[in-house]
This record gives structure tokens, sequence and C-alpha cells, in this order.
């Protein structure tokens, strides 16, 4: 039987994927620039991953007109994603 922090923890690295994959479609959408952001699901993605992305936006500046803050925003959830992992293992036995 799982544990309880186990169990949480593999519910966070779910969550934590599927913001993975939100996060790559709206870098994606975001080369698209005649898109119409008022769009309901295209506004509610903006929503979703603004704030995460506005907070590495703050400590890297774009050269040349590039935005590498999503380059080290997806390399801090995949970080965070190989700790959770690792750490879930403490959590179920290991029988021998």
């Amino acid at each position: 039987m799982a544990s309880l922090p186990g169990t949480l923890i593999g519910i966070l690295i779910q969550t934590l994927s599927i913001y993975t994959v939100i996060l790559l479609v709206r870098v994606l959408l975001s080369w698209f620039p005649n898109l119409d952001w008022s769009n309901p699901v295209l506004s509610s993605v903006s929503a979703i991953t603004d704030p995460y992305l506005n907070a590495f936006r703050g400590l890297i500046p774009p050269l040349g007109g590039l935005d590498l803050s999503a380059i080290v925003a997806f390399l801090a959830l995949q970080l965070l994603q190989t700790l959770l992992e690792s750490s879930r293992g403490y959590f179920y036995p290991v029988i021998y």
C-alpha cells in the first residue's frame, strides 16, 4: 500500500507534467503574432502560464528579441520534477 506522502508527491509530479505541456503550448503559440489572445481558451492558457514565465523574465532580459526565459522555466520545472521523483522513493517501502 502506498503511503500518503508518496501519493501526494505522485499527484504533484503529474500536475507538473500537465503544466509543462500547457507551458509548451503557450510558448509555441507565441510564435504566431496574429492570434487573438482575447479568445477564452488562449487567454486562459496565458493567465495560467504568464505569472510563472514573468518570474523568469525578470531574471533574464531578452537577447536580440529572443525571450530565453522559457528555456530556464522549462529547466526549473524539469529539475523540480526530477527532485520530486527521486524523493518519492523514500516513501515507498523496499521489499527484498
